[in-house]
């Protein structure tokens, strides 16, 4: 069957895989990488490019963690030299596809939720910094694990607004509610 687009070898579809980790601030989950990849172009299907992201693992222009997929320095360095050679529309594509999720890693970076266990309970650890240093770092102690790792979701999802209201608090500019 012949597909449409502009990318039908390997090799352009392993410099598109890291023309897109190249940009993206931290790993990234295998579906999102999936998706990212995939609507750049009709012209790349699955198999090719599970094939194309496992050799790149292994010749270690990609990590492989838990989290997902990261571009190594070997990666970014001969990304950097031959991504010109993409079709500009595929790589404007790439861009666009990838700002909203660049920005979700760059958040996730700047915010910390962790617990371990501890007598009586859980401390649990959050933290957020803005990009120079770390802004808030607290450490409460919680009665279990399941109330650890929901305040540890719940800062992740909602890390400004709760330290916007610690603020509020803390100077007095707001009442505490009754």
């Amino acid at each position: 069957m012949e597909r449409y687009g502009f990318i039908h070898e390997k090799l352009d579809i392993k410099i598109l895989i890291l023309f897109i980790l190249r940009r993206l601030p931290g790993t990234v989950d295998a579906a999102t990488l999936c998706d990212l990849v995939m609507n750049c172009d009709e012209g790349i299907d699955y198999f090719d490019y599970s094939d194309c992201l496992e050799d790149l693992s292994h010749t270690a222009h990609v990590t492989e963690s838990d989290d997902g997929y990261a571009v190594t320095e070997k990666g970014a360095r001969n990304a950097q030299s031959v991504e010109s050679s993409l079709p500009y529309s595929v790589r404007v594509r790439a861009e666009l596809s990838l700002a909203p999720v660049a920005e979700r890693l760059r958040r996730m970076a700047m915010i910390t939720a962790k617990h371990g266990p501890t007598d009586g309970g859980c401390i649990v650890t959050l933290g957020m910094s803005d990009g120079k240093g770390e802004i808030v770092n607290l450490r409460l102690l919680v009665p279990d694990e399941s109330a650890a790792k929901k305040m540890e979701k719940n800062f992740r999802l909602h890390a400004e607004e709760i330290y916007g209201e610690l603020i509020e608090l803390i100077s007095g500019d707001k009442e505490p509610k009754q």
